[in-house]
């Protein structure tokens, strides 16, 4: 095996020889291009004393790209013989960098401890059915992590990037704000991964920002974020009812916050729903 970034060839070979099937429930689609390897690492802004944690590193193809700007990258892997060729492939295609991966064979939605030195950044290709939770679940569980950039499929990029009253706006909006300042960075066709995908793919720049300032706890918060989107165009006097007790009462708790109860989910912010939980969690003290 030659040195440097994955090629077509060289990812069906690392295929064959695990008799891997890529599925579409695992969002298997591997990327072969190493000019689109290099333009995530890059929009990324991954630094030289970056620890990157990456997600669902398959074959390797990011991993490398990686690893040739990075301090190192630990990388979640589910599946075992995904996990276990990967540090070959890393000390066959770029040897005086196979020290700075370290593998932590788990399901990400799952993980709740890494081993030291903890992630700066996070880098991920992540699939369709659990992009959100993932990304959700690693910003929640490790703080350090400044930011990072994500390549979801472009549907899933609107979602995370979309603002109160857009057409995509909806409960992964508001959470993912609750840790981050999100924007789209750009787009990469289904060509560059194989096997060839059906749809384009986005990518989403993340900026960690401090959480709004709260005395409600972060899962009332969402508590209420999952009700207000529980049925669509909905008024929130209606979809807070079950949180409340009653639609008087949560008009009355409405009200309290300074949010029109007859408005929708879908033009609150996240500094909305925040004021919203602090009623229903009531006064502190």
């Amino acid at each position: 095996m030659s040195a440097g970034l994955l090629d077509p060839r060289t990812i069906r070979e690392l295929a064959a020889e695990l008799d891997l099937r890529p599925t579409k429930q695992r969002g298997q689609n591997f990327v072969h291009d190493a000019n689109t390897v290099r333009r995530i690492v890059a929009a990324a802004g991954v630094r030289p004393d970056d620890m990157v944690l990456e997600i669902g590193p398959g074959l390797g193809s990011l991993t490398l790209g990686l690893l040739e700007v990075a301090a190192g990258v630990v990388a979640i892997e589910i599946e075992h013989s995904l996990a276990e060729r990967l540090p070959r492939t890393v000390a066959a295609r770029l040897p005086e960098r196979a020290d700075r991966l370290r593998v932590v064979e788990a399901d990400a939605l799952t993980v709740a401890d890494l081993p030291d030195p903890q992630p700066t950044l996070v880098v991920a290709n992540l699939p369709y059915n659990v992009s959100v939770p993932v990304l959700l679940h690693v910003l929640a569980g490790f703080p350090g992590i400044r930011g990072g950039l994500v390549m979801v499929q472009a549907e899933v990029a609107d979602r995370l990037v979309a603002g109160p009253g857009s057409r995509t706006y909806g409960v992964p909006s508001v959470k993912l704000a609750w840790y981050c300042a999100a924007r789209r960075v750009g787009s990469v066709p289904p060509t560059v991964f194989w096997p060839v995908p059906n749809v384009d793919s986005g990518l989403v720049e993340l900026v960690r920002r401090d959480p709004p300032a709260t005395t409600a706890p972060r899962q009332q918060v969402f508590a209420v974020v999952d009700a207000a989107f529980g049925q669509r165009r909905k008024m929130l006097r209606s979809a807070l009812a079950g949180l409340f007790g009653s639609s008087a009462a949560a008009s009355a708790a409405l009200e309290s916050a300074g949010v029109d109860p007859q408005a929708r989910g879908e033009v609150l912010g996240v500094t909305d729903f925040v004021r919203i939980a602090e009623v229903l969690a009531g006064p502190v003290g």
